[in-house]
């Protein structure tokens, strides 16, 4: 993606235009570790989430998924909660070491069956099942034989992506491989700030390539194996890059970002290449012709028909003045490590005069218009999915037993109206998935960060919709935004 240029100013949508394309999908999202709990339960062993979130300082509190949100044991409550609300689909992933222990060899059958249960009670509801087959929970005995940066490590998710689809590719008619590799090798294994929590610049990069390496190997595998109408797909966390001001030396930093944030995925996937800037920025640190072997491309740059955008905030870019010190507001956690290899020296900022989330995270929906237009102008005619975005507010349930967040209200209708501005301009935008359907382990954040539309009392697993729930099922039901006078 090209992102130096200016901000995009949109353009005035007519007051006609009020109503989503015909076949717009409304979803909600989930991940395994954030909601599933059971932990230790018919088989399952630990990921290296399990392993991350038990060395000491890791997460905030000393918080771990063990039980998370229930969801393995309230499956059917939360699906007739999602009916109740009104969504059409459901977007979850599934815990690889809950299905193959190991990351290797057979299956087991107790941990396919739950995800055999919440298919078959989200088909009975009317709601659509959109499987993740990754959400960041290696395996943990992957990532003790070396994880990502070890290129048997995409052979593995291949045999696994195999026995998922002979399992659910009846039933399952969206498959996504991936959900923001992204954080899996820069966050993972760059800035430590995620699991496994190694700082490696050389490692990030080599998983980088081979999460790339174990999409298309997937794609192939699903594509063996799935029914001719089932969809393909992958989610990434693209960065909606912006220099801080028009200099050239402000416009390069945002070039830097943009190919190790955004083109070292969109690139091979797309275009079958690596960028040739990514290339030369990170020669340093990577012996780029030993990672890549022949065939590794054309691979990599298998068609998916759908690709999957998360978005919360912009990304706001500099080269530093000389001595003003780094500035490390990328809004992807505090580390003495760099997730951005090869461009260490870039300084991130908030925007001016935006308002944040409970995250630090500027709100601007014109980023996520912008950043739609710009994957509809890089790569014209691949069908897009906002797959994630919501925001994190300080929630509470108050005397009468109601959560209300009108400022998560604000935040999904300017969102939702980027979507409706990005469309009406030619973007190809095919649905909208909130996140996240309910609270829920937030990372390294422990609980202390609330991103759901359904509030979770964790001590007692009680959900109470929010008043954001209610208001997303009114849009849902109207397949329209309401008016903006509204949310009053």
């Amino acid at each position: 993606m090209t992102a130096v240029r200016p901000d995009i100013a949109p353009k005035p949508v007519p007051e006609a235009t009020t109503t989503f394309p015909t076949g717009f999908v409304w979803g909600a999202a989930t991940a395994a570790y954030q909601v599933e709990g059971a932990a230790a339960e018919d088989g399952r062993t630990p990921s290296i989430w399990d392993t991350f979130s038990r060395t000491p300082g890791k997460v905030r509190n000393g918080d771990t998924g063990d039980i998370a949100a229930d969801h393995y044991h309230r499956y059917r409550d939360d699906v007739a909660l999602m009916k109740q609300l009104g969504l059409k689909a459901y977007r979850f992933s599934i815990s690889w070491s809950r299905v193959q222990p190991t990351g290797r060899g057979p299956a087991v059958e107790r941990g396919l069956d739950f995800y055999r249960k919440l298919v078959d009670e989200l088909l009975e509801a009317g709601i659509k099942p959109v499987a993740t087959l990754y959400h960041w929970d290696l395996p943990q005995e992957l990532e003790d034989a070396g994880g990502w940066p070890e290129r048997a490590t995409a052979e593995r998710f291949a045999d696994y992506a195999a026995i998922m689809a002979g399992a659910l590719g009846d039933r399952v008619g969206t498959w996504t491989t991936f959900n923001e590799p992204w954080c899996s090798a820069f966050l993972g294994y760059g800035s430590g700030v995620h699991a496994p929590g190694r700082t490696e610049a050389a490692s990030a990069l080599r998983a980088a390539h081979h999460l790339n390496l174990a999409h298309g190997r997937a794609i192939e595998v699903l594509r063996g194996q799935l029914p001719a109408t089932a969809q393909t797909s992958v989610t990434l966390n693209l960065h909606q890059v912006r220099p801080l001001t028009q200099s050239p030396e402000d416009v390069d930093a945002a070039r830097r970002i943009d190919a190790v944030g955004n083109r070292v995925f969109t690139g091979p996937m797309l275009h079958g290449a690596y960028p040739e800037d990514l290339l030369a920025d990170t020669a340093h640190v990577v012996d780029w012709s030993k990672l890549v072997q022949d065939g590794d491309l054309e691979a990599i740059a298998r068609p998916v028909d759908v690709l999957g955008i998360n978005y919360y905030t912009p990304t706001l870019v500099s080269t530093p003045a000389e001595g003003s010190g780094d500035t490390r507001n990328d809004g992807h956690g505090a580390s003495d490590y760099s997730p951005w290899p090869g461009s260490e020296h870039v300084a991130f900022h908030l925007a001016d005069g935006k308002p944040t989330t409970a995250m630090n995270w500027s709100i601007d929906p014109n980023g996520l218009y912008n950043l739609l237009m710009d994957v509809t102008r890089d790569h014209p005619g691949i069908p897009l999915m906002v797959t994630e975005n919501g925001a994190a507010f300080d929630d509470y349930v108050s005397p009468e037993g109601r959560v209300q967040d009108p400022e998560r209200i604000a935040y999904l209708h300017g969102h939702l109206d980027a979507v409706q501005r990005a469309v009406a301009d030619g973007a190809d935008v095919r649905g909208y998935f909130l996140w996240s359907l309910m609270d829920n382990f937030e990372w390294a954040y422990g609980y202390s960060k609330r991103f759901g539309a359904v509030y979770v009392d964790y001590a007692t697993q009680r959900r109470i919709p929010k008043a954001s729930a209610h208001w997303y099922a009114d849009v849902i039901r109207r397949h329209a935004l309401p008016p903006l006078e509204d949310l009053a």
